[in-house]
């Protein structure tokens, strides 16, 4: 019975770790703007970024405060923003599934459009 209780309790550990690595293995990094930049709302701008998908992922979706504003197929580039409403805005990449599920890696910066 030990036994039964101790293989139970090895396996759910290993899926529990098992997706935790999964989710490790996929990353976003925003190169451009920068957390808190100040930004030209009425001029276009670029959101440089940077996509690892890992095993789950497959492509990335970019956010302007919560909303989808693209679809990005490359998992490195540039997409350019033709304008922004003044104020504190929210941009985020987050690496979603070939169904565009985000998988629950993501990166958000915080800017403010002047």
């Amino acid at each position: 019975m030990k036994s039964i209780i101790m293989l139970s309790l090895s396996l759910c550990s290993a899926l529990i770790l098992g997706n935790a690595a999964l989710a490790e293995d996929a990353s976003v990094t925003i190169r451009a703007p920068a957390n808190g930049a100040k930004v030209d709302g009425m001029e276009p701008g670029t959101v440089d970024y940077d996509a690892i998908p890992g095993p789950r992922g497959d492509h990335v979706h970019l956010y302007v405060d919560g909303k989808e504003v693209a679809v990005l197929r490359k998992l490195s580039g540039s997409y350019t923003l033709t304008s922004l409403d003044p104020g504190q805005r929210e941009i985020c990449v987050k690496i979603v599934n070939k169904n565009h599920t985000p998988i629950g890696v993501e990166k958000c910066v915080s800017v403010t459009a002047e």
